[in-house]
């Protein structure tokens, strides 16, 4: 599971920092590719990534405050211009689906794959699910309906037991990815086994929560809880408290103390103010780790790579 911080910047653009936009993609599970929001200039941000439009499958928006959202537009059409005919699914509050709408028709833009929006109600809830993953959306305390989501990676089979099977005479070939995918394999040789004594117990998926701006609150911490990585926004330091709490935002090691609380493995600073040259974004991380050890300042285009880790 790999994370590109494609914009990391709060508010407006800056020399250092574009707005806000986050893929992750799943290079384990197809390459499959998923959105977090998506400020203006995310598709310039996407030239100088790994990131293919083509693979993206879900884009979810945390709320519709312009630094979230300017961008979709063009990555919808870029998308269709590039060739895609996959469905894409837009996931975020009442209002997507309109302004969406209203874009491409106003702008002209037309797009050749299936387009589905789905607004999530202002309690939150369940957002998805597929095979892999589900996400769970829930509203936090902003000055418009932003949502935090965390996503749990369903528990997957245990590594394939290689000297057992061979043991029982099956040599390495195709067959082995039966026994990672089936409950029952015929032998060449007419015998069927049950495939469940050759692979080993089942392992716990991952767990990444995504906070969207908001002020610390309750909710931060119950979906950020035991999270293998938290991302959460420090659009501020931490003496200008009063000042995120008057813009609906949170400082850096506020954003800390929500991990320390949650118990999360690891955390994740975006959303960082304009205001905040080099100097002084250093002194953000500096005040996290002193609170929460286990935190990165993302930057524009650093990626994170999340493994599968045994618990």
């Amino acid at each position: 599971m790999f994370f590109t911080f494609l914009g990391t910047g709060a508010g407006l653009p800056a020399k250092e920092r574009n707005v806000t936009s986050l893929s992750i993609s799943f290079p384990e599970y197809d390459g499959n590719l998923w959105l977090f929001d998506c400020g203006e200039g995310t598709q310039r941000q996407i030239l100088y990534s790994s990131v293919k439009l083509t693979k993206l499958k879900v884009i979810f928006i945390t709320h519709l405050h312009g630094d979230h959202i300017f961008g979709l537009p063009g990555i919808l059409g870029s998308r269709s211009f590039q060739g895609a005919e996959s469905p894409l699914l837009l996931i975020g509050p009442t209002g997507l689906k309109e302004y969406v709408e209203v874009s491409l028709r106003v702008s002209g833009t037309h797009i050749r794959y299936p387009l589905a929006v789905r607004e999530l109600s202002a309690a939150g809830g369940a957002a998805f699910e597929d095979e892999h993953f589900t996400v769970s959306a829930e509203p936090l305390d902003h000055g418009i309906l932003s949502f935090g989501y965390r996503i749990t990676e369903k528990d997957y089979p245990g590594e394939l037991l290689v000297d057992k099977l061979k043991q029982a005479g099956i040599t390495p070939g195709p067959i082995y990815k039966q026994f990672k995918e089936k409950s029952e394999v015929v032998l060449p040789d007419g015998r069927r086994l049950k495939t469940a004594s050759f692979v080993g117990e089942k392992r716990q998926g991952r767990r990444i929560t995504i906070i969207g701006d908001t002020r610390p609150c309750d909710t931060a911490v119950e979906l950020a809880d035991h999270a293998d990585v938290l991302i959460h926004e420090a659009t501020f330091q931490d003496h200008s408290r009063a000042l995120a709490y008057d813009y609906h935002h949170s400082t850096s090691v506020q954003a800390a103390e929500i991990a320390n609380k949650a118990s999360a493995e690891k955390l994740i600073l975006t959303h960082i103010s304009s205001r905040y040259q080099k100097d002084d974004q250093t002194l953000l991380l500096e005040e996290a780790r002193r609170v929460f050890q286990n935190t990165e300042l993302a930057n524009d285009l650093w990626s994170f790579h999340l493994r599968r880790q045994p618990r």
